[in-house]
């Protein structure tokens, strides 16, 4: 493999005499598996060698922990000469731990920190598997839950307390942190809070806590419709899809999702969730996992779309044993978080200059939804589109068509009258 990587004969004579060539070549051959490029590899392959000689692999047995990668990593910064930039060495001891953690892992040879479990896990857990089991919630909704839920616990457990301890004022002031300290709006003060009352009620069953908390438990007044859905309008749309022109991988990457998330209105996590498989290019149909429905719904596959996507699939997604259609460009190669793709869609609109107050995903499915209605779709169509379960969900778009408010607005009634 050495000989792909490297043009000198001595480059090559030097890496297949050094120590853990076995080892090495098959975390080489594994990260080139996953996609990783030429350029990549071969930086990976030095790398190795310098890990070698500052861990003493070659003579050290057993696992290593964390601590001394770093320790080794620091002694390697100062025995670069002095006129090298501090700066870039700092950067250069972040890779290399990162790549010594990361190969150790794949050997067997890290040794991960012991974790003990907070006493309020088993709390958790039972919960957890209460909204799986007997009430049938999606996981979705039982992560988010159980999100709300830890963040409470972990607050209130700090200082050694029992649940069996917890009053209403405890609750009442840590849904109050939550708009006061940490900026939350009425509508995610709401949500917590109704995380909140769900847990508790489950948890007077199970006498965790004192009967009767349940119904004490306020959360602020959110007023129907109060806060209307907000995105770019359909020209903004095309504006922002027109910056992933050229043929840059992360364009030409960046143009297939935002078509995704504009066009069919898409959820991120729906984007990220995506499979080869589930495309059928012969019918021009691609399948989306809807985690709130639970099930797969087909939509027809608009050519612009299938062209993006085509040429995404063709030119720029590495090899790589994932099945998800959406991968990082750079090495190492994995599937895209949900923070990659907040940060992808805000990068991209911010200078646009527009007075959106969210700038993620989320705001190009307003922008679908609005759109839709403004080319008169119905808004039972809209909300199979978008894949809504409730009717009620769609009709706050309803109140964002502001064209057609005024067309009503400016109507003429008086020979009516």
């Amino acid at each position: 493999m050495f000989d792909q990587l490297f043009t000198r004969q001595h480059a090559i004579e030097r890496h297949l005499a050094s120590p853990l060539l076995e080892e090495r070549l098959r975390y080489l051959q594994h990260c080139s598996a996953q996609g990783g490029t030429r350029s990549f590899l071969r930086s990976l392959a030095q790398s190795m060698l310098v890990i070698i000689d500052i861990l003493d692999l070659a003579t050290v047995v057993g696992e290593i922990d964390i601590a001394k990668i770093e320790a080794a990593a620091d002694r390697w910064i100062y025995r670069q000469p002095r006129h090298f930039n501090r700066t870039r060495d700092r950067a250069g001891r972040d890779l290399l731990i990162s790549r010594a953690t990361q190969w150790l892992h794949f050997l067997g040879r890290l040794r991960h920190p012991a974790v003990t479990p907070p006493s309020y896990a088993h709390l958790s857990k039972e919960f957890a598997d209460y909204m799986r089991l007997e009430r049938g919630l999606s996981e979705h909704t039982i992560e988010t839950r159980c999100w709300y839920v830890n963040d409470f616990l972990e607050w209130f457990c700090k200082d050694g307390r029992s649940l069996s301890e917890i009053t209403i004022t405890h609750i009442d002031e840590a849904i109050a942190r939550k708009g006061r300290e940490q900026g939350y709006s009425r509508l995610s003060v709401q949500v917590y809070t109704s995380a909140l009352r769900t847990f508790f009620r489950y948890a007077e069953t199970r006498k965790w806590c004192s009967p009767g908390l349940t119904v004490l438990i306020a959360s602020p007044r959110v007023y129907q419709d109060e806060t209307l859905p907000a995105g770019p309008t359909w020209e903004d749309v095309q504006r922002l899809i027109a910056t992933t022109e050229g043929d840059h991988p992360k364009d030409i990457r960046d143009r297939a999702i935002l078509m995704l998330l504009a066009v069919y209105g898409l959820r991120s996590g729906e984007v990220r969730a995506l499979k080869l498989e589930d495309f059928d290019w012969e019918k021009n149909l691609v399948c989306v996992t809807r985690p709130k429905l639970r099930q797969k719904q087909p939509y027809p596959l608009s050519p612009t779309v299938g062209e993006a996507i085509l040429r995404y699939l063709r030119e720029v997604r590495p090899r790589s044993s994932y099945r998800e259609v959406f991968l990082t460009v750079d090495s190492p190669i994995h599937p895209l978080r949900g923070s990659s793709l907040w940060t992808m869609v805000s990068k991209r609109l911010r200078p646009l200059g527009l007075p959106l107050k969210h700038q993620g995903p989320h705001s190009l499915r307003h922008s679908c939804a609005t759109h839709l209605l403004a080319q008169g779709l119905s808004l039972k169509e809209i909300g199979d589109h978008l894949g809504h379960r409730r009717p009620r969900t769609t009709h706050i778009y309803a109140k964002v068509d502001l064209p057609g408010l005024r067309e009503v607005a400016n109507f003429n009634i008086g020979g009516l009258l």
